[in-house]
C-alpha cells in the first residue's frame, strides 16, 4: 500500500452460533483487527447482546483498582510481563494490599477533615479568645442579645456598650467586640455597630475557656497532622512496593472489562449472533482464517465510493455515503508525522494522506525558520531523551522522534546558514568563538563556496548569510523571495492533490470528474499563475514587464471561473458571485505572502541570540582576557545562557506554530477534507502486560 493513501478497508460480516460468541470475541481481540460497528436494534429478530456474566464482579475490583491508582503514582515495569503472574497477584496479595490503601485512604479523608474543621475553628477561637468570655458565655441568653465580631472604627462601637456591657480587645490586627444589651435595644445597638464596620463573627460550638480550647485544639492538630504525615509516608511506601503490580493488574483488568462487556456491541438473536465492522483489507484473508473455527459464515467486502459520494455530510443526503474509517498505511521513519495529521483530523476515504508530506516539508520549514547548528542538537538532544524515557509509550516515542527529526533540519540549515548560537561562523563586523568552525566549509572566495543565479531572480548560495544584506555578501534579500517562491510552489502542490481528490472522488458536494476538477481547482490553479506572472512583471526587472499584461488576464480568466465555480457548485446565488469572486480571488495573495514568515521569524530569533552575544557574552569574553572585574563573569555566563536558552525555547516553540499554520492553514486548506473518523480496533496493545 502506497503511503500517498490510507489503508484499503472493507465491510466485515460474520455470523455463528450464540454459545461460539466469547470465543469470537477473543479471536477479535488477539487479531486487534476490527473496528466495530454497533448494533443499533433495528433489526427485526434480533437485539443487543449483553454483558458477561463475570462482567460485574470485574467490574467492582477494576474500581477498587482504579481507585488505588489515582491516590499513588503507579509506574509499570520496563519490560511486559505475563499475564499468568499478574492473574496470581490480582487473586491474591495486590486485592489484599489495594484494600488496606483504601482503608488508609478512608482514614486520610477523615484525618484532612479534622484539620481542616479544627483549624476553622482555632481561627475563631484565636479571635475571641483575648476578650477573656468563656465560649458558653457568648451567647444563648433569652432576654439579652449578643453581638461579637470585629469593627473597623472602635470609638463608635464603644458607644454600642453605653446600653449594657462592652468587652474589646485585638486580634490578629483587627479590633474585636463583644456587646451584651438587652433584647429592647438591640436594633439601636445593631445601627451603631453597623455604622462602625461591624462583621459579626461565627461562634464556636462547646464551653469553657476559650483559650484553654484553642490550645487543646493546637495541640489535637498536632497529633491530626503527624498521623495524616505517616499516612502520605504509608502511601509513598506502598507505592514503592505494589506500584508495578498495580499498573499492570489495572491495564489487565481494563483488557477484561472490555472483553467482558464486548457482546453489547452486537447483534445476537436466541440462538444466534452477527458481527458488523470494518476491517484492514490487507488483513482479511487473517481475519477469515482466524474466524472460520467459531463462525458459520464470514464476508469481507472492499469499500468502494459511489461516484459524487461525498467524503462528508451534506444536506442532499442523496450524495452523502457513511464511509469507514481512516487507518495510515504502514510506515516507520514518517510516522511521528501522524501526530501532525491527527492534529487536524484523518482525511476522508480516498482521499490523498498528507503525512509523508509533511515528512519532508515540515523539518524543512521549521529549519529554515530556526537554523542554528546548536539548537538544532538541543533539540535533538531533547528528543533523544523522549525517546529513552518512552518505554513503552508510543506517544511519547514517537514525540521523541518528532524533536529528532525538527532538530536535523535546524541543524541543517544552521550550517547552510553558518550560524552557531547564535554566532555567524564567517562574521562580517568583528571576531567570534564561533570562527573555529570555519574548519567544517571549504575556502571562500567573496563571502561564499558557491553561489547560483537561477531564473526570476532566485540567488542561491553555500554558505547562505541570511543574517546580512546583499551589500555586504549577503542573502537576506534573496531568502525574502525564496520565501515566496516556495510559498506559491507548495501551494499549487495543495491545488494539485485537490485537483486530483475531486477527479477520482469528487468535491462532497455532489460534483465529480475532470469538469468538477477544472472549475474547483484549476481555476484557483489558472490564478496562481496568472497572479504571480502579474506581480513579477510589477516588481520584479525591466525585462518581466511583459508578463504582466498575460498575467493580470489570466488572474481576470481565473476570476471570472470562480463565479461560476460558486453558483454551479456551492449554491451561491449569481449576483452575489459578482462581489465574493473577486474578494476570494484577491485571498491568493496574502495566502502566498505568508510564506514570508520562513524569513521572518528566523531572523527575529537569530536578533535575540545575537543581542544576548554583543551585550553578554563578548563583554564577559573581554573580562576573562583582560582579568578585569572577573566577579562579574559568572552573573554574564549565567545571563548568557539564559538568554541562548530563552532564544531555543522560543524557537522551538514559535516555528512550530508558523510550520503547523502553513501546513493546516495555507496548504491544506487547497484540498484537505478532514472527515475522516479514526480507525480504532477492537483489541489490546501491551503497555506493562503480555497481550494473550
Amino acid at each position: 500500500m502506497s503511503q500517498l493513501n490510507t489503508q484499503q478497508m472493507g465491510r466485515l460480516i460474520a455470523a455463528g452460533s450464540k454459545e461460539n460468541l466469547d470465543s469470537v470475541i477473543g479471536a477479535l481481540a488477539s487479531l486487534n483487527a476490527i473496528h466495530f460497528v454497533e448494533y443499533d436494534g433495528s433489526e427485526e429478530g434480533f437485539e443487543l447482546g449483553a454483558p458477561n456474566d463475570a462482567a460485574e464482579s470485574v467490574g467492582r475490583t477494576l474500581m477498587k483498582i482504579r481507585s488505588a491508582a489515582s491516590l499513588v503514582e503507579a509506574d509499570g515495569p520496563s519490560d511486559p510481563i505475563s499475564i499468568q503472574n499478574v492473574r496470581e497477584l490480582l487473586g491474591s496479595d495486590l486485592t489484599v494490599n489495594v484494600e488496606a490503601l483504601l482503608e488508609k485512604s478512608g482514614r486520610l479523608d477523615e484525618v484532612e477533615n479534622s484539620i481542616a474543621s479544627l483549624a476553622e475553628e482555632a481561627g475563631l477561637l484565636g479571635m475571641i479568645a483575648p476578650l477573656n468570655i468563656d465560649v458558653d458565655l457568648l451567647s444563648g441568653y433569652q432576654n439579652l442579645t449578643s453581638f461579637v465580631g470585629t469593627v473597623s472604627d472602635i470609638t463608635v462601637a464603644e458607644i454600642a456598650g453605653d446600653k449594657g456591657l462592652f468587652f474589646s480587645c485585638i486580634a490578629d490586627k483587627q479590633n474585636v467586640v463583644a456587646v451584651f444589651v438587652h433584647n429592647d435595644f438591640a436594633d439601636a445597638v445593631q445601627s451603631t455597630l453597623d455604622a462602625a464596620g461591624f462583621q459579626a463573627l461565627g461562634l464556636p460550638s462547646g464551653a469553657g475557656d476559650a483559650a484553654a480550647r484553642y490550645t487543646e485544639i493546637n495541640q489535637s492538630t498536632e497529633a491530626l497532622v503527624e498521623e495524616q504525615s505517616g499516612l502520605n509516608e504509608d502511601f509513598s511506601d506502598w507505592a514503592d512496593e505494589n506500584g508495578e503490580s498495580l499498573a499492570c493488574g489495572l491495564e489487565l483488568l481494563e483488557r477484561d472489562h472490555e472483553m467482558l462487556t464486548t457482546p453489547v456491541k452486537v447483534a445476537v438473536s436466541k440462538h444466534a449472533f452477527i458481527v458488523d465492522g470494518w476491517v484492514e483489507m490487507s488483513r482479511a484473508d487473517e481475519i477469515q482464517s482466524a474466524l472460520s473455527d467459531s463462525c458459520l459464515y464470514t464476508e469481507i467486502s472492499p469499500f468502494v465510493i459511489e461516484a459524487g459520494g461525498g467524503g462528508h455530510g451534506h444536506a442532499d443526503e442523496h450524495h452523502h455515503q457513511a464511509m469507514p474509517p481512516i487507518a495510515y498505511a504502514e510506515r516507520n521513519l514518517s510516522k511521528p508525522m501522524e501526530l501532525l495529521t491527527d492534529a487536524v483530523g484523518r482525511p476522508a476515504y480516498g482521499r490523498i494522506d498528507p503525512t509523508i508530506f509533511m515528512f519532508i516539508t515540515y523539518p524543512l520549514f521549521f529549519g529554515m525558520m530556526l537554523g542554528d547548528m546548536v539548537y538544532g542538537i538541543v533539540t535533538m538532544g531533547l528528543g533523544y531523551m523522549l525517546i529513552r524515557k518512552a518505554g513503552t509509550n508510543e506517544l511519547l516515542n514517537l514525540g521523541g522522534k518528532f524533536l529528532l527529526y525538527i532538530g536535523l533540519g535546524t541543524f541543517i540549515f544552521g550550517y547552510l546558514y553558518a550560524e552557531f548560537a547564535g554566532f555567524e561562523i564567517f562574521p562580517h563586523h568583528g571576531t567570534n568563538p564561533a570562527q573555529a568552525l570555519s574548519v567544517l566549509y571549504p575556502e571562500l572566495t567573496d563571502g561564499h563556496f558557491w553561489t547560483a543565479s537561477l531564473p526570476y531572480g532566485i540567488e542561491l548560495a553555500y554558505p547562505f548569510h541570511r543574517v546580512v544584506s546583499t551589500v555586504d555578501h549577503g542573502n537576506l534579500e534573496h531568502l525574502i523571495l525564496l520565501t515566496i517562491y516556495i510559498g506559491a510552489l507548495h501551494v499549487m502542490f495543495g491545488l494539485i492533490i485537490g485537483f486530483r481528490d475531486i477527479l477520482l472522488y469528487g468535491n462532497g458536494h455532489g460534483g465529480i470528474g475532470l469538469v468538477c476538477a477544472f472549475f474547483e481547482k484549476g481555476s484557483w490553479m489558472i490564478l496562481l499563475i496568472g497572479g504571480f506572472f502579474f506581480a513579477y512583471g510589477f516588481l520584479g526587472p525591466a525585462e518581466g514587464t511583459a508578463m504582466m499584461m498575460p498575467g493580470a488576464a489570466m488572474a481576470g480568466f481565473a476570476t471570472v471561473l470562480l463565479m461560476w465555480t460558486l453558483y454551479k457548485y456551492h449554491g451561491v446565488p449569481f449576483p452575489i458571485n459578482i462581489g465574493l469572486a473577486p474578494i476570494e480571488a484577491i485571498g491568493m495573495m496574502p495566502t502566498v505572502i505568508s510564506y514570508v514568515r520562513l524569513f521572518a521569524v528566523g531572523v527575529v530569533g537569530v536578533k535575540i541570540a545575537e543581542t544576548g552575544n554583543d551585550k553578554l557574552f563578548h563583554p564577559m569574553a573581554e573580562m576573562i582576557s583582560t582579568g578585569d572585574t572577573l566577579y562579574l563573569v559568572p552573573l554574564l555566563l549565567i545571563g548568557w545562557l539564559a538568554v541562548q536558552f530563552f532564544a531555543w525555547g522560543l524557537g522551538v516553540f514559535s516555528p512550530n506554530i508558523h510550520a503547523a499554520r502553513l501546513h493546516f492553514v495555507e496548504w491544506m486548506r487547497q484540498y484537505y477534507d478532514s472527515s475522516g473518523e479514526a480507525f480504532s480496533p477492537f483489541g489490546f496493545r501491551s503497555r506493562h502486560v503480555e497481550v494473550e
